[in-house]
């Protein structure tokens, strides 16, 4: 019985020779059979009979073991409980598939996460950079725009396994880096979600310090310090903010997501706000869209092509780890159309961005792209106040949702017995300092060209490398049990844990972006013009290089026979 069940049903990308037909059916449960483990991940309450998405009704007896391809969507409401074991330190609360309960995400509310991410001082200052950089303000909109719609493929393409098996980012990452190897592309995704918390959170005390009394500000605390890089006030203002936000974050992603909903509306207002007083200031949409490029035909491609790079890799961060928030969606259709929020809302807020950037030249006589900066030449204590309030619930609702979740998962995925979602997030947060966000925003050239490039050569292979193996080598099937599995006969466990072929994959893809980017940082004096070109499109450049290899090398490894297969999923193609 479970010799025929090997052959018509599992899938062909592990091999064991350890394992035969004739071995496994000398056990009454694989599951229990390949790990003994006192953990029990439950992944639903379902009744006797359960629907699962793509597959026929099939009995969840406790007489049987069942393996799920994919997560029920459905069930009846009595209680029968499906299990399976799991090593205890391959999961706890925060890393167990969602069950459907929690699967309350709404295209709606997926949107407002979008509209709560994007309407933020470091995207307008993104978008603000473009034009004081010297883009005209259609070409900054169009290079932005044209960013997002290339990001939204992936943004799509990742959240599928987040949402079809409910999984988190770590979780997924087993599947292509092996059990332990996911732990590299997780903290490498953390590294970055920790600079970028300090980066908000950097925003947020200079809010606070934009409502200190003028007294203050000519004391001596103000005075920067050279080895410190900022004044003490303004670093005592970083830390207050930086506190603030944890109260928020100790309540896990039911506190994220109700901050997230409310905010939306909130945001939309005071950033229509801001667009009125400059259209009345600077005399109308005439005035304020005049600044017009300064660049050339071949000064504008040198820049564009680095400029598109940095728009993609804004959220490329976030396009990885999509699946810590669709593993909450009702369904793939409402994470899709939520999804399209990101290049709609960031259209809207970009033209928001670029038309106040140009009429501050029409105002105060020079551009001012920071709108922090720009709130204080407006002054006035109702502006001062409203200001608060949009710069620190639009910092507060980017940060957490974009740099908090995927450096906490990642640090509960690397040990889940040491760590919970609130001591992740803890962690990230206290590196987030050590990061020196000041140093980061000195300049447009540095946050754009820097910061936003420079690690887009560690997102874009990761990314690449993820979607090849989930759609091209594993063909949308998962097998849950063996992601929660430190066997050495799981699907997942490679070499001692680790999938050479995606590291080598990974280490390709980041290589040719190194001369590139200790060029621009000063390391080096000069590089081929090459290492320029690769440098400035970082992320398309390492994240196809990636995914390409990783294609050849796991094309490469030998076809098992489907009857030795520890796999003991049911082979069923998942629906869309």
């Amino acid at each position: 019985m479970v010799s025929k069940f090997l052959t018509r049903h599992a899938p062909s990308h592990h091999s064991s020779p350890f394992l035969t037909p004739s071995t496994i059916s000398n056990f009454p449960c694989p599951s229990k059979s390949f790990t003994n483990f006192s953990l029990s991940t439950k992944l639903s309450k379902l009744s006797n009979h359960v629907l699962l998405e793509g597959s026929k009704l099939i009995r969840a007896g406790d007489d049987r073991c069942i393996q799920p391809n994919h997560v029920p969507l459905r069930c009846s409401n009595s209680s029968s409980n499906f299990e399976f074991e799991a090593d205890p330190t391959l999961t706890n609360e925060d890393l167990k598939p969602t069950t459907p309960t929690q699967r309350t995400l709404s295209a709606i509310e997926m949107a407002s996460l979008w509209v709560g991410l994007v309407v933020g001082v470091p995207s307008y200052y993104l978008a603000g950079s473009l034009v004081d950089l010297g883009m005209g303000w259609g070409q900054g909109i169009a290079t932005v725009v044209a960013a997002n719609m290339i990001l939204l493929v992936p943004l799509v393409l990742t959240g599928h396994p987040g949402t079809h098996y409910g999984i988190s980012f770590p979780v997924l990452a087993r599947s292509s880096f092996g059990i332990h190897g996911a732990h590299i592309p997780t903290l490498l995704r953390a590294l970055v979600g920790c600079g970028w918390y300090g980066i908000e959170s950097w925003i947020g005390g200079e809010a606070i310090f934009l409502l200190l009394p003028k007294s203050i500000k000519n004391t001596t605390l103000c005075k920067s310090l050279p080895w410190l890089g900022t004044s003490p006030l303004e670093f005592l203002c970083f830390i207050a903010f930086w506190f603030a936000q944890l109260t928020i974050v100790w309540k896990g992603m039911d506190g994220i997501r109700e901050l997230e909903k409310f905010s939306a509306p909130i945001l939309i207002f005071l950033t229509s706000c801001l667009l009125i007083w400059s259209y009345v200031k600077a005399g109308g949409f005439g005035h304020m869209l005049s600044l017009s490029s300064r660049l050339s035909n071949k000064e504008f491609w040198s820049l564009f092509f680095p400029s598109l790079t940095a728009n993609i890799s804004f959220w490329a961060t976030l396009a990885l780890n999509i699946p810590d928030f669709t593993r909450y969606a009702k369904s793939q259709n409402d994470q899709i159309i939520g999804q399209i929020g990101l290049p709609i809302f960031m259209g809207l807020f970009t033209f928001v961005g670029i038309a106040v950037t140009s009429s501050t030249k029409v105002i105060f006589g020079k551009v001012i792209s920071n709108p922090i900066q720009l709130l204080g030449q407006i002054g006035g204590f109702t502006t001062i106040i409203l200001a608060i309030i949009g710069i620190s619930l639009a910092t507060i609702t980017t940060n957490i949702a974009a740099n908090v979740v995927a450096p906490a998962n990642a640090l509960v995925n690397l040990s889940p017995t040491l760590f919970t979602f609130r001591r992740g997030a803890l962690l990230t947060a206290i590196l987030g300092i050590a990061f020196q966000p000041w140093r980061l925003l000195k300049s447009s050239e540095s946050f754009v060209y820097t910061w936003l490039v420079g690690y887009s050569a560690l997102i874009g292979p990761i990314g690449g490398i993820i979607l090849v193996d989930y759609y091209l080598i594993q063909k949308r099937n998962l097998c849950l049990r063996d992601l929660y599995s430190r066997s050495a006969l799981g699907a997942y466990y490679y070499s001692r844990g680790f999938n050479v072929a995606a590291i080598l994959a990974l280490v390709f893809g980041v290589l040719p972006v190194i001369p590139g980017f200790l060029d621009k940082v000063g390391i080096v004096t000069s590089v081929p013009d090459i290492f320029v070109v690769i440098y400035n499109n970082a992320w398309f450049i390492s994240s196809f290089s990636a995914g390409f290899l990783y294609f050849i090398l796991s094309s490469l490894r030998k076809k098992p026979d489907k009857s030795s297969s520890t796999d003991l999923c049911p082979n069923n193609k998942p629906s869309l």
